[in-house]
């Protein structure tokens, strides 16, 4: 960024800098990103390409808001050959999960899953197994500290942690149900359909 007024670029940097830890910046920068017209985008990956490496965080935190908005497949290339100059930091987080039963024998339950650095998705959902969804909800992104904890109450109702594989089987058992009633399933669970299509495939063909 040549010729830009020094407070102005310390505060550029600046809110660059929180992109690696705050869920609120990054989303922000998605959207601002995604509104600009295709010379403003290749000015804003300019910018990244000059004043990044000078930021010490990594590039996946500059970038990675950047690829939910962006569809040119040039720009696409090169966010993606700029990530991969850094090593993608790696997490030995999984996705986890906590499910409560409410008083109807509906059920409540929450997944979260890594995203990268610290950031998380969260998926919220009431369903039953026989039956479909009754809502859905998901926050793109999150900070793992801003996740939702064992306790955390929906509905009137506390969640606790529970195994991956009971939530999952129970989930995928309401997809299947939500099917054959002829409705949509929610789009946003396509987001975690790689933990449910072998789990329904392999009861659909029951």
């Amino acid at each position: 960024m040549n010729e830009v007024e020094p407070r102005i670029l310390a505060a550029w940097r600046q809110w660059l800098s929180a992109l690696a830890t705050d869920a609120e910046a990054a989303l922000a920068a998605a959207h601002v990103y995604g509104e600009l017209a295709p010379d403003g985008r290749d000015a804003w990956l300019d910018a990244l390409d000059e004043d990044g490496p000078k930021l010490g965080i990594p590039r996946v935190a500059l970038y990675a808001p950047l690829l939910s908005v962006e569809s040119d497949p040039a720009r696409l290339n090169r966010i993606r050959q700029a990530v991969a100059l850094d090593a993608m930091p790696t997490t030995t987080n999984t996705t986890s999960a906590m499910r409560a039963i409410a008083p109807d024998r509906t059920r409540i339950a929450i997944l979260i899953a890594p995203v990268y650095i610290d950031f998380v998705q969260v998926l919220s959902c009431r369903y039953s197994p026989h039956s479909g969804f009754v809502w859905v909800k998901h926050d793109p992104l999150r900070t793992a500290s801003q996740a939702p904890k064992p306790g955390h109450v929906i509905d009137g109702i506390a969640l606790e942690s529970t195994p991956l594989d009971v939530v999952v089987e129970e989930l995928a058992l309401a997809i299947l149900a939500q099917r054959r009633r002829g409705d949509t399933i929610p789009p946003t669970m396509t987001l975690f359909a790689n933990l449910f299509d072998a789990r329904i495939e392999s009861d659909a063909g029951a």
